[in-house]
Order: C-alpha cells, then structure tokens, then sequence
C-alpha cells in the first residue's frame, strides 16, 4: 500500500485563510501523557478515506505492492489513524514538517488540523501547557477555513479542551463532531473523556458501547474499556483489556500507555512490587513516558527503596514538571521529616499551577487537595465547590469531602465523601477519607469498616495518610464484644396472668431451625 496526501472533498486551497496565524517554528519544552489524546491526530491515516481525512492508504499496482516504509512523520500519521499515541521523536519531525508545510499552503485546513492535533499531543506528552494556545489557534484556523464538515478538527478541540481539564467545553466538541460523522470512531474517544470528567456514568457507557461496535478489534479502543472498567471497580475485567491492547499494540509509546495503565491497577491493589515490573517494562518500551517514572517512585518508596524513589520522583519532575507529581514528591519529602525540601515542592506545584493557568489548564482538584491538607482548607472547600459544579466527578466529590471535613464541617463532608465511594473507582484513598469523616462524626462501626478497607485495599496508598490510618484503626480499637445490638427482635413484653400466679418472660433466642 502506499500513502497518498489528499482529500477527497476538495482540492487543497493554496490563499491564506482570513487571520491564519503565523506558523511556529521552534517548540516550548516539557512532558505530560493523557488517555484523551491518543486518539486524535486523526488528521490523516489509514481508514481516513471514509472519514475525509488527510491520508488515504491505498494500494499499490494490482494490490501486491509492499508498502514503502514511513518516515517519522508517516509513522506518527498511521498512529494516530490507530487512534494510539506517536513516538515523541516522531511527533517531533510531525510538526516540523506541518509548520513548514503551512507556511507555503496557509489555507491548508487539514494540515492546521493534523498541526493542532499534533501540539496537543506533545503538550500533553511533556506536560508543557505552551503548546495549548499554539494548538487552539491552529485548529480555530482549520474551522474557520472549513466552518462546515470539519469533524477533525472539532474532535482536535474536544481532545485539547480533555487535555485543559475543561470537560463541559469537551463534551460540547466532541458531540459536535460525534453528530456530523457519527461513523468516525476517532471521536468517541474525547467524548468519553469528557463523559467521565463530569461524572456521567450513562454517557460513558452509551459511548463506549458505540465505539466498540465501530472498531471493537483495535487496541486503542480495548485500552479505552479498560480504562472504563477501572473507573468502575471492575480491576479484574480492565487489567484483561489493558493486556489484549498492549499484546496488540504496534507502536512503543500505545505499548507503554497499556503497561503503564497495568501497573496502575497492581499499585491500586496494593501490589507495589507487581506495579513496579510493569512502569520499568512501560518506560523500556517509552522512555519519555514520564507517568511510569513517576510511578516507579511510588512503588519504590512503598517498597522501602526511598533514595531511589527520591531519585524516580526529581527525574520525573527535572523532565516534566506536573504539579501531581510535585506534590506527591514533597509529601514523601514531608513523610521523611524533610520540611524544607517538602516546602520547596509545594512552591513549585503553586508555580507551575499557576503557569498552566495562564494557558487555560484547570487545575482547581489538584490545588484544592494540596489546599486541604497543607494550606488553607476554607480556600480549598471555595475553589472545589465550584469545580464540582462544573465537573461532577467522584474524583471532584472525593475533594470537596475531604476539603469540607479539614474545614470541620464534616455532615456535608460525608455527603460528597459517600458519593464518591459508591460511584467512583475502588480507591484506598476513597474509603480512607470517608472513614475518616465518620470517625469524626463517632460513627465508630462505619469507620473501622472503611479505614480498615482502605489498608487492605492498598497499605502503601499514600505516604503521610497510611500512617494516619494505622493510628486510627489502634484508636478504634476492636469492635464490641457481643455484636451489634438488637441483632435479635426485642422480647415481647410480659403478658397478664391470673391474679396471684406470677408473670414469666422468656429470654429471646435464636429462631429453630426449619424442620424441628
């Protein structure tokens, strides 16, 4: 088979559309990887022939051709066609050769979007949110070039608003696009993004249900229900997937996404050992994938392995400054009584925090926790009632409750703590927040039941809250010894008999057995 460019609605434009931008020629530095965007340079590549895309794979003379061999951009192309992340390098050589073709073709308006695409996909791989507004105006190019059936770029919008935590904005585009190409299997992806960042268990499913019966086979979609199941509880039926779709994956960077998302569900269990051989197995297959090296200092600090975690964390962070990763680093610095390097930490999530804000990244959950636990906890309750009113997530419901009983009130924190446990992900940190809270409000049972939980789910699962939870199941002591009261009907009360003969009562006792 061989690669053509092209489109098949229309010939190429060759005048600069109306306020085309100017094309970038250097790019911004920085890391970051999300499941949102491994799916949309769907500028052009194989199967794009139906969708309208950029590429039409066809086949050669009498269809016995071998295919020639794809450069770094083709190879970035046919990734993204697969709905799979590209290799940093060659996305890299992608845009350079996007950049460079636009400056000669401004009214181009695939290539705008392949080219926003594109710089979401490196802003996301190096968490540096420069690229955002670059990505924006690109793919607001490519729709105002072709305002009518622009399905590509819409889902290149839904994907960038995903990738700024803006899930409301994300589910507009995506539905956009949804609606104008409701065959293209590319955009359901963004659309289930979006779906579980506001909480909505039935759009998830509806649209998962539809991406799997338009490419149930491909192993970008297998990793999308896997990652569905997850956020269901459902570990044993996602880690399944997630193992199908790194089995079949082509590319290193999808291969290590799975591996990655694998290790993510042996931490989740409390496995560190087990999440470890799978982020070293994801970062041999991906070194730039920087989740697997940060993962790797989870679970090498919850083995006992703490210079080395110490290590993973700062080159994670050296590589790719995401305020997470700043944030776990400087609790496992304050675990240690390292207050100063703690400290240190904390300004730099403020900072970067800060900077992502200023290329319109909303990172009100991750402030508010860090408020919660190490600022000001009313602060933290004001920013994240807000958030859950734009974005209803078990994750955003988990944050406000903890945010609401570091405050003190904690009857409405068990509310939002509730909520989150019984509809988001089987979480240590969950369950631990919640017993929390009801040890607080002296509903003893209910908190030995979920602090309890949460150590046997993961005993690892934070570095400063494990601990925590260990002094408070000792506080709380065993249950009493006879059980829960009224574990038998009350006895009835004594019946009048003749005078002078006195009442008896008999004591309550188990019911006989059926048959005697």
């Amino acid at each position: 088979m061989e690669i053509e460019t092209g489109s098949e609605s229309a010939p190429q434009k060759e005048q600069r559309p109306p306020s085309a931008p100017a094309v970038w020629s250097e790019s911004p530095r920085g890391s970051r990887r999300s499941p949102a965007v491994r799916r949309v340079l769907v500028a052009s590549v194989a199967g794009c022939v139906v969708l309208g895309g950029v590429l039409v794979l066809r086949p050669g003379a009498g269809g016995k051709a071998a295919p020639p061999a794809l450069g770094p951009a083709g190879r970035a192309m046919a990734a993204a066609g697969a709905g799979a992340p590209a290799a940093l390098p060659d996305l890299t050589v992608l845009i350079g050769q996007r950049e460079a073709h636009l400056r000669k073709h401004p009214g181009d308006d695939e290539s705008w979007a392949v080219l926003g695409a594109a710089y979401v996909e490196r802003g996301l791989r190096t968490a540096d949110s420069a690229y955002y507004p670059r990505a924006e105006e690109a793919l607001r190019t490519s729709l105002k070039t072709r305002p009518q059936g622009n399905a590509q770029a819409l889902t290149g919008m839904a994907v960038l608003a995903n990738a700024r935590h803006d899930f409301r904005g994300a589910k507009k585009w995506a539905a956009s696009a949804v609606a104008l190409a409701p065959k293209r299997w590319s955009s359901y992806p963004a659309l289930i993004d979006a779906y579980s960042g506001l909480g909505d268990a039935k759009g998830v499913e509806k649209s998962l249900e539809t991406l799997r019966e338009l490419n149930a086979g491909a192993s970008a979609v297998m990793a999308q229900s896997g990652q569905v199941y997850r956020d269901r509880g459902w570990r044993e039926d996602s880690a399944s997937k997630l193992m199908d779709a790194a089995a079949l994956a082509e590319g290193s960077a999808e291969k290590a996404v799975c591996l990655y998302r694998v290790g993510e569900l042996a931490w989740e269990r409390g496995e560190p050992a087990e999440a470890l051989r799978y982020y070293e197995a994801a970062l041999v297959s991906d070194s730039d994938h920087h989740p697997s090296l940060a993962g790797k200092g989870r679970a090498l600090a919850a083995l006992g392995r703490t210079s080395e975690a110490l290590r993973a964390y700062q080159n994670a962070l050296v590589r790719q400054p995401a305020p997470e990763y700043a944030l776990a680093l400087g609790e496992l610095y304050e675990s240690l009584k390292l207050a100063p390097a703690a400290r240190a930490q904390y300004d730099v999530l403020r900072a970067r925090v800060k900077q992502e804000g200023v290329n319109g990244v909303n990172d009100e959950r991750i402030l508010g926790l860090f408020e919660a636990d190490h600022g000001d906890a009313e602060a933290a309750v004001d920013r994240l009632r807000k958030e859950f009113k734009r974005h209803g997530s078990p994750e955003t419901a988990d944050a406000l409750g903890w945010a609401l009983h570091r405050s003190g009130d904690d009857e409405e924190a068990l509310k939002f703590a509730t909520r989150a446990t019984e509809k988001g992900p089987r979480s240590a940190a969950f369950v631990y927040h919640r017993g929390e809270i009801e040890r607080e409000l002296e509903q003893y049972g209910a908190a030995r039941r979920h602090i309890g939980e949460a150590l046997r789910v993961n005993p690892y699962f934070s570095p400063l809250l494990a601990p925590a939870a260990r002094k408070a199941m000792d506080s709380l002591g065993d249950p009493p010894e006879g059980g829960p009261e009224q574990m038998y009907a009350p006895a009835p009360p004594p019946q009048a008999g003749p005078p002078g003969i006195p009442v008896t009562t008999s004591a309550p006792g188990p019911k006989p057995a059926a048959g005697s």
